[in-house]
């Protein structure tokens, strides 16, 4: 363990094994920091927040800072970050609220960029990519293998499912579906993250039926509920398409994203 004579570490905190706490950091009370977690200077993890292994925060970063919510009276709320990820500078994230769920999430192996910020009550998947000040409102939820382009902001409340890309400066405003692109100001829905589906390995046969599917679903005829329940039937064998089936009938806060979404 390493700890900077200029750091302040409070007395509850719990540091693991090799950790590091750089120049100017203030650890405060009941912080625990994972194995090999690493801060590289002027970071403030407030309160309530435990860090998981390997994750490095670099200057000026503000973690587990009070809820931003008119309602939060000074109560016991938590921030919990998985292992793994990098947190670059002037990245805020705040701790839950009692409105939501008394906690924010933030899984592991992910990269936010300078500025990013979570939201209180958030609840963030693994292998996000959270670029320049991009922005989430309180209570959003988002999937594993995001990609939110920079300066975007999900509206609170806001779902955006996984493997989906958010443009740059996008108003996401509507939830966008699993492996859906939105963008635009307010963002719509402009198809399916292709390059993140090739990424995953799929040929050009699969992409295809895949794109098939969201063309039926969004651009049929009759009535979206029964273009869902068809597709739903004819594409059973696609995960992908199963994945976002249940995402729209699970339903959320906001209103579905979709091609002519203004």
């Amino acid at each position: 363990m390493a700890v900077h004579p200029t750091a302040v570490v409070d007395p509850t905190a719990v540091l693991d094994a090799d950790v590091e706490v750089g120049p100017w950091c203030v650890v405060g009370p009941n912080v625990v920091l994972g194995q090999g977690v690493r801060l590289v200077s002027h970071v403030v993890i407030q309160q309530d927040t435990t860090v998981g292994a390997g994750t490095i925060i670099h200057p000026f970063a503000v973690i587990g800072g009070d809820p931003q919510h008119n309602g939060y009276k000074g109560e016991r709320v938590r921030l919990e970050i998985g292992s793994n990820n990098v947190i670059r500078e002037h990245c805020t994230f705040n701790r839950g609220t009692l409105q939501g769920a008394g906690v924010t999430v933030v899984g592991s192996n992910s990269l936010f960029m300078t500025g990013a910020h979570v939201g209180h009550d958030c609840v963030v998947g693994d292998q996000v990519v959270m670029a320049n000040n991009a922005t989430l409102g309180g209570h959003a939820r988002i999937g594993d293998k995001v990609f939110l382009g920079g300066l975007c902001a999900v509206h609170q409340n806001g779902r955006v499912g996984q493997g989906a890309i958010i443009g740059g400066l996008a108003a996401v405003t509507r939830d966008v579906i699993p492996y859906g692109s939105a963008w635009g100001n307010h963002a719509r829905l402009r198809g399916l993250n292709l390059i993140g589906l090739k990424r995953k390995g799929y040929g050009k046969d699969q992409v295809r039926r895949l794109l098939a599917a969201y063309r039926e679903l969004f651009e049929g005829e009759g009535e979206f509920a029964g273009r869902v329940d068809g597709v739903a039937e004819r594409y059973a064998d696609l995960p992908e398409i199963v994945e976002i089936i249940a995402f729209i009938r699970d339903g959320g806060r906001r209103p579905l994203c979709l091609p002519n979404a203004e």
